[in-house]
């Protein structure tokens, strides 16, 4: 009997040993999180920041667990001020932090220079906003993007200009951020491509209040569109600026127009601006709206822009470490490229670039005071 019993508690001990933590306390697995909190576009920040965390929040009421033990996924936020050399020092002290992979960031100009610090401690990014195609023409293999590029959604811009809108004489003005210019490069590319006329092509930057001389520059070549490559703030001043010159030219963006700070700046002189934003008409889809809802009942203010594709990413980096059932940063980032998940943007699936499968891009148009979904183009998953 003694033998029997000994038999018997020893096969319960490897029982337990194997048997789910459930009552350990969880282990803490640290995302980063990093996009401009202060500044200019602090608003887009918080929006995005707000939407990883309604993401990590709902995974952890799912009570996650990490080769078989229990884990709580907190975010490791940081503040890059849209600023490239802050950018890369709050890049290291995520890795330094022990983060297992990062969400952000939000500027082109920012995820660029940062995306080698996470490359060589090989920590998977993916970015919710930045939309410029060198970012993942790099060749890293631990960097993904939830929206579509502007080497896609520039070129479609373009040819939809031409083609759709029939400008005849385009007008062109980029902020030189590493966003603003590889979009107006990209448009360019796609006007040209439709047999569009381009008649000028001007730069500021992004801090920039005063528009009027290259408008009246423009304004003298009797341009009927002008394309914008920047930020909404920006470009609100711009429209205003337009109207108070007496162009009857239309304004054009992609990307980065539509948001309800474009709406409370531009008033009255915003009616009728395009923007071709990256993803899915959000206003028309079921899991947006009640995602809209879920936002709002956690933060208690309504989406600003960029929220769902943050909370996509946070999707897809928590169903990659999921996948690898593990910490190892090397592990995370070689289960990336299979993720496959349905988000509130739609179908998240990455092509060997880390870009977006089929991404689709909705027209936007200010009608009454408000941003209107128009039709969508490209998209279809996988």
């Amino acid at each position: 009997m003694k033998r029997r019993n000994l038999v018997v508690a020893l096969a319960l001990g490897m029982l337990c040993a194997h048997a789910p933590s459930y009552g350990a306390e969880p282990q803490i697995v640290k995302i980063g999180f990093v996009g401009p909190l202060t500044g200019p576009v602090a608003r887009v920040g918080k929006d995005l920041q707000n939407g990883a965390q309604l993401a990590v929040d709902e995974a952890n009421a799912k009570h996650p667990m990490i080769g078989g033990k229990p884990v709580k996924y907190v975010l490791d936020v940081q503040d890059d001020q849209a600023d490239p050399r802050i950018a890369i020092q709050v890049a290291q002290k995520l890795v330094d932090d022990g983060v297992v992979g990062v969400i952000g960031h939000y500027n082109s100009g920012c995820s660029i220079p940062a995306s080698a610090v996470y490359h060589t401690a090989n920590v998977a990014m993916i970015t919710p906003g930045s939309t410029n195609p060198a970012l993942t023409a790099q060749g890293f293999a631990n960097v993904f993007r939830t929206m579509g590029h502007d080497g896609v959604g520039g070129v479609i811009a373009g040819e939809f200009a031409v083609q759709q809108l029939k400008a005849k004489r385009i007008g062109i003005i980029d902020d030189r951020t590493a966003f603003g210019q590889g979009l107006a490069d990209a448009f360019e590319k796609g006007a040209k491509q439709a047999n569009g006329n381009v008649v000028d092509r001007e730069f500021t930057n992004d801090k920039a209040v005063d528009l009027r001389a290259i408008l009246t520059s423009l304004k003298q070549k009797n341009v009927d569109l002008i394309f914008f490559g920047g930020l909404d703030e920006q470009g609100a001043m711009l429209v205003k600026q337009m109207r108070s010159l007496g162009m009857p030219a239309q304004l054009f963006g992609a990307g980065a127009l539509k948001s309800n700070a474009f709406l409370q700046i531009a008033g009255n002189a915003g009616e009728g601006t395009r923007d071709l934003e990256p993803g899915p008409a959000l206003d028309k889809l079921p899991s947006a709206q009640e995602f809209g809802k879920r936002y709002k009942a956690r933060f208690n203010q309504d989406v600003e822009l960029y929220a769902p594709f943050a909370y996509d990413a946070a999707l897809a980096m928590i169903q990659a470490i999921q996948d690898a059932d593990s910490l190892d940063r090397a592990k995370i980032v070689a289960a990336f490229p299979k993720v496959n998940v349905t988000g509130v943007t739609g179908k998240i699936a990455f092509d060997p670039h880390g870009d977006l499968i089929k991404p689709p891009y909705t027209l936007f148009e200010v009608q009454q005071g408000q941003w209107k979904s128009q039709r969508t183009v490209g998209g279809g998953g996988v």
